[in-house]
């Protein structure tokens, strides 16, 4: 595929993308929300810092992870040229 080509197909996905994300975010307004008993008990512990913790850590093990693969396919492409 030419550049010509790429360009048509890129936007029918931005735009189906674009609808999807609008089309998500009006049905989550229908969504009732009712406080959550939990959170102000990890609030009033101070255990909250303690879960933003450990989705932080995890969120930067799959960071650090993709940007080792992608150094790796990287060394790897340039092997097989």
């Amino acid at each position: 595929m030419n550049d010509q080509q790429k360009k048509p197909a890129i936007r029918r996905r931005t735009a189906l993308l674009l609808a999807i994300l609008l089309l998500m975010s009006k049905f989550s307004f229908a969504v009732d929300v009712s406080p959550v008993k939990m959170d102000d008990a990890l609030w009033s512990n101070g255990k909250i810092y303690v879960v933003v913790l450990v989705v932080l850590t995890i969120f930067l093990g799959i960071i650090l992870t993709l940007i080792h693969l992608e150094r790796k396919i990287k060394k790897l492409e340039k092997q097989v040229q």
